[in-house]
């Protein structure tokens, strides 16, 4: 299990991005969640096996077809001490 936080900008708010993420995380069995942030990007949070949590930041490359995607920033977190139960897109 790794857990990994990303930050995507580009014009990923207001077109399903956090949505389609979460539907993509359940997918793959990922958990944790999807967050727009006051500064037009949307973290996410993924908590699973490494060649899921790969196979999503890949995936947040592009997006879903409304999405435009300027940059990906990703960096590795600690494991929650308590992980969460599914994947939220709040």
């Amino acid at each position: 299990m790794i857990s990994r936080r990303a930050f995507v900008s580009g014009r990923v708010q207001g077109v399903f991005f956090r949505a389609s993420t979460a539907g993509m995380a359940r997918q793959l069995g990922i958990r944790g969640h999807a967050l727009n942030l006051d500064d037009g990007r949307v973290e996410v949070l993924a908590v699973g096996r490494e060649d899921a949590v790969e196979k999503l930041l890949s995936w947040l490359r592009h997006g879903p077809p409304q999405a435009r995607v300027d940059d990906v920033q990703v960096e590795e977190v600690p494991l929650p001490g308590d992980p969460p139960s599914g994947f939220t897109a709040g």
